[in-house]
């Protein structure tokens, strides 16, 4: 059954936790015991509904405030698709966390409370999308119930986004009205809602097409294990396991071997469910080559007429995710795909005003959820693509040497 990744952005209070909720509440995704104790709950706090929100705000502190905080991961099917969702938070605080949830996704939901319209969270969340070059975007105006179901303040949001929008490389927008908390448009058609003649999102969350959001052209696999058994039955066999993030991979390929540049041949493709005849993107697999090479944890197996860049002085576009500003010239550790290194922050070559998409020249100061253009030099070169051409090869992190937190995610241009 085919998979849809998808998350949730927006701002605080514009009701992802409880849209989540009525999603898993009206597809009949919750247990028994899990719906009497959200009723318990919900009894507890004087709230005279049902709050879906509970089901995912899991931590003590989440639903004292009732935000958000850390990202909640829950797992649901209808008999089209099965679905895995991020929820991400609203509040400005936590985007880091929201970039690390939505990192993963072929799909975003961004919320917007139909009351306010759009403001700067609405925003930031659009252009991270953007950034992390996810293809789908349903923006969905929430609590039409408190807007008696108005057109017009839908076709007023709607039209405000359009043209933020037109400054961002999101190839497909779908615009929506519902009431998560009523149901209105989110399982099924509304008829508060007449004037909307388009879908209702569960509809459109399983049939949007997914399928082509792969790169099946450049053949990527980075290593993550060697394997070696060392058994009597697998006394010689010598393995490389890892994910295939890119193209497609056939026993008898010819495969340069980065970065040495030697090449071989694809002697198999092995799992734990026996060989395979290929492998694509996302599969897990073991290749082991025909000849006895050197590579290791880090290196990559590509195609000799189509290698990835090779290089030292990366560009990337940085979410500074720490509290602790960025060091002009500082030393950071690096993650890029199985490779660890390090790195210098170079230079900051502008950051981005995500309210007017503005380039802000000058201004090298980078502190908690500031994007920018940034230039850095590696210890050691990185095999990679444009993040445009490839996620995962055009990622990577930056990591605090002390501390060890993840202080940076960025994307390669």
């Amino acid at each position: 059954m085919d998979l849809l990744r998808f998350s949730t952005a927006g701002s605080v209070d514009d009701g992802k936790s409880t849209l989540i909720g009525r999603l898993l509440y009206d597809t009949k995704s919750i247990f028994e015991d899990q719906l009497e104790a959200i009723e318990r709950t919900s009894r507890e706090r004087g709230d005279d509904y049902l709050d879906l929100a509970l089901l995912t705000d899991g931590l003590r502190a989440e639903r004292e405030q009732g935000i958000t905080i850390d990202v909640a991961y829950r797992y649901f099917a209808t008999p089209r698709r099965k679905f895995i969702l991020a929820d991400t938070p609203g509040h400005i605080q936590y985007t880091r966390n929201m970039i690390t949830g939505a990192s993963t996704v072929n799909l975003a939901i961004v919320l917007i409370d139909a009351r306010n319209g759009m403001v700067e969270q609405s925003r930031r969340h659009a252009f991270i999308a953007s950034l992390l070059q996810i293809k789908h975007l349903i923006v969905c105006v929430n609590k039409m119930d408190l807007v008696d179901y108005s057109e017009e303040v839908f076709v007023k949001i709607r039209e405000e986004f359009e043209q933020f929008s037109s400054k961002l490389r999101v190839p497909d927008i779908r615009y929506i009205p519902i009431s998560a908390l009523k149901g209105d448009n989110v399982v099924r058609r509304s008829e508060n809602m007449p004037w909307y003649e388009g879908s209702p999102l569960l509809y459109t969350l399983e049939t949007v097409h997914v399928g082509d959001d792969h790169n099946h052209v450049d053949s990527r696999f980075p290593v993550q294990y060697v394997i070696r058994p060392q058994s009597e039955q697998y006394r010689d066999y010598r393995g490389y396991a890892g994910r295939v993030v890119g193209g497609v991979f056939k026993p008898g390929d010819e495969v340069t071997l980065l970065p040495s540049g030697f090449t071989s041949r694809i002697k198999s493709i092995d799992t734990y469910d026996g060989p395979l005849q290929e492998a694509f993107a996302p599969m897990s697999v073991t290749i082991t080559l025909e000849d006895e090479l050197d590579l290791s944890r880090g290196d990559m197996i590509a195609k000799p007429n189509n290698q990835p860049s090779v290089g030292q002085d990366i560009e990337v576009m940085l979410c500074w995710m720490n509290e602790k500003p960025l060091i002009p010239r500082g030393k950071y550790k690096l993650r890029h795909t199985t490779l660890d290194a390090r790195c210098v922050i170079k230079d900051v070559r502008y950051k981005v005003d995500v309210n007017t998409l503005h380039r802000v020249e000058g201004d090298k100061n980078m502190g908690l959820n500031d994007i920018g253009r940034v230039h850095l030099r590696t210890s050691r070169p990185l095999m990679y693509d444009p993040y445009e051409r490839n996620r995962v090869t055009g990622s990577l992190i930056l990591i605090d040497e002390f501390t060890n937190e993840t202080v940076a995610a960025g994307m390669i241009l």
